[in-house]
């Protein structure tokens, strides 16, 4: 059993560097466009900026904001475009205007902060490291006695470093943006 997962190993080695020369320059590998920025560089609700940004790791922190987490039904108000819910039949176009704006009430006076970046380009108005501080442990940098009670930060303390770095340079190349209005989230 030993032998066969060596020489299953063995094989596998010699296959990848026969791609890798295949692709270019013996020793090189080729890394074709994660699927996931390519998807979310289509799916971004704006124009982004992505001069001086790395586009795939924008558009895999905008697969990571707007397919696989539910940031908009929170941080934008209104979510959707009017006459787009997908609740009430529409087609689920994201309301541009006031894409992650915040001020979505959340109830006991809470409301979402805006995730736009701020004149000095930091979104939210947090750098890298406080956002990241936020995303693990649910603390805001400005009120670090405070636990984020409504926000996910459960579940999104797990993701990786390299995704949670995509999401905020996705948050650093979107267009800065006012709260509309809405009476909840997902609106």
């Amino acid at each position: 059993m030993h032998g066969r997962r060596l020489l299953t190993l063995v094989l596998s080695c010699l296959i990848s560097a026969c791609a890798a020369e295949e692709a270019g320059e013996p020793g090189e590998t080729s890394t074709p466009l994660d699927e996931r920025a390519e998807i979310g560089l289509q799916i971004a609700p704006v124009p982004l900026k992505l001069e001086g940004a790395d586009r795939d790791v924008v558009g895999l922190g905008s697969y990571l904001v707007n397919a696989a987490s539910a940031c908009v039904d929170c941080h934008s108000c209104p979510t959707y475009a009017p006459g787009e819910s997908p609740f009430t039949g529409g087609r689920g176009r994201l309301d541009a205007a006031n894409y992650l704006g915040g001020g979505v009430p959340m109830g006991q006076g809470i409301v979402a902060p805006g995730l736009t970046p701020d004149t000095n380009g930091l979104p939210g108005g947090l750098t890298r490291e406080q956002f990241v501080a936020a995303m693990r442990t649910g603390r805001s940098p400005h009120q670090p006695d405070h636990v984020l009670r409504v926000m996910p930060w459960p579940l999104y303390r797990h993701l990786s470093d390299q995704d949670l770095g995509a999401m905020y340079e996705y948050l650093r190349a979107i267009p800065p943006a006012q709260p509309g209005t809405c009476t909840r989230p997902g609106e």
